[in-house]
């Protein structure tokens, strides 16, 4: 058909056709206003998640850190992105369902059915800001001008919202109190075997002391000591550093190829003391028996101390850690009753559905024309 002919055929049926577009209109119209549910959404925003400065090492420890300083910041707060996947989770969706009793609500068959249903009606936002907008679509029964609580139905929505904040709040402490918890059980143990050796070592040096007298030290034996001492207790801190994360990373991680080189230079520099260089004015090598045997002890002694000392101070820290009940996520607006609801959007649908009907009649009546011409067409040959 042609163009022409096209036109001719609508203009031929445009009484029929407006007349049924304009009655589907407003039966859609009264539908949309007076039968259909109506939505609500009361959107909730939070914060992206700070970041966390995760080269510290133990170092920083002394000086008030703590361990969640050696994980990587996706273990310890994670981030936006990571937030946005325990929203969508199913943990997070059953907290809300039990909590609201939704397996009711939705009529379903149970919690997994519900949980599907509320997850389905879960709307997600992440900014490129990180901040994370989320709401939960909540409609009314049918026929909602008389049926219905708006009210109820608004603050309801409000409710859910919050509470899948709360969900993710929950799942991220319980997240962070199992890491702290992993951390102070690594500690834990290294806390008995430092003890050990430390016990191991006062008591050699004890019967040393018994068995020789008291023996005085020079002044660059007690230097080579402090300074031995102290690269050795950050040998020591390191491979607990490593002994903590690598559970955790990947061998090619930045974090652990940084760690892993400084605790080779660590080695190199504490070797020094043994084989003695130009660098050091005595080394151990060099102490005649009887002093040497002592300087190591005392060396023994001091590293233990130290590294007993930072362990116990970072146990309690991390016991304090795993047992504190604060929250971890910052709410930017809190979800409170909207004013407007979210849809049916009554005379913008009714438009878009007069447009849609008034197309689908004229190609009815188009294609109608074209097999009335074709059998037209056959009659005469």
């Amino acid at each position: 058909m042609t163009f022409h002919q096209i036109l001719h055929t609508i203009l031929f049926n445009l009484r029929t056709i407006l007349t049924i577009t304009f009655v589907s209109a407003i039966v859609i119209f009264v539908y949309l206003l007076l039968i259909s549910p109506i939505s609500y959404k009361a959107p909730v925003t939070i914060l992206p998640p700070a970041e966390q400065d995760n080269m510290g090492g133990l170092g920083t420890l002394l000086s008030g850190g703590d361990f969640s300083a050696l994980l990587p910041s996706s273990f310890v707060q994670g981030n936006s992105q990571l937030f946005l996947e325990i929203l969508k989770s199913r943990s997070a969706a059953e907290y809300v369902v039990k909590k609201h009793n939704l397996v009711k609500y939705y009529s379903a068959d149970n919690i997994y059915a519900a949980c599907d249903e509320l997850r389905n009606d879960l709307n997600l936002d992440l900014s490129k800001e990180g901040i994370i907008t989320l709401s939960v679509n909540v409609s009314t029964i049918f026929i909602p001008i008389f049926l219905s609580n708006k009210d109820s139905v608004k603050s309801f929505a409000a409710s859910i919202s919050n509470s899948y904040i709360e969900s993710l709040d929950k799942i991220n402490r319980e997240k962070i109190s199992f890491k702290a918890k992993r951390a102070r059980e690594y500690i834990e143990n290294q806390l008995l075997l430092t003890k050990s050796q430390l016990d191991s070592a006062e008591y050699r040096l004890m019967e040393f002391q018994k068995k020789n007298k008291a023996i005085s030290l020079p002044e660059q034996l007690k230097t080579a000591i402090e300074g031995s001492a102290q690269i050795k207790s950050e040998i020591i801190k390191t491979e607990i550093e490593i002994g903590l994360l690598e559970p955790n990373l990947k061998e090619d991680n930045k974090t652990l190829v940084a760690l892993r080189k400084k605790l080779s230079e660590l080695k190199q520099e504490y070797d020094k003391f043994e084989i003695g260089t130009e660098d050091y004015l005595v080394a151990f090598e060099n102490v005649p028996e009887l002093g040497m045997d002592l300087a190591k002890l005392l060396r023994e002694v001091k590293i233990q101390s130290e590294v007993y000392l930072l362990l116990q101070q970072q146990y309690y820290r991390e016991k304090i850690q795993e047992n504190r009940d604060l929250p971890t996520i910052e709410i930017l607006d809190e979800a409170i009753p909207p004013l407007k609801k979210s849809s049916p959007r009554v005379i913008y649908s009714s438009l878009v559905s007069a447009v849609f009907i008034f197309l689908l009649l004229s190609l009815y009546f188009i294609l109608k024309e074209k097999k009335w011409t074709i059998f037209k067409d056959q009659s005469k040959s």
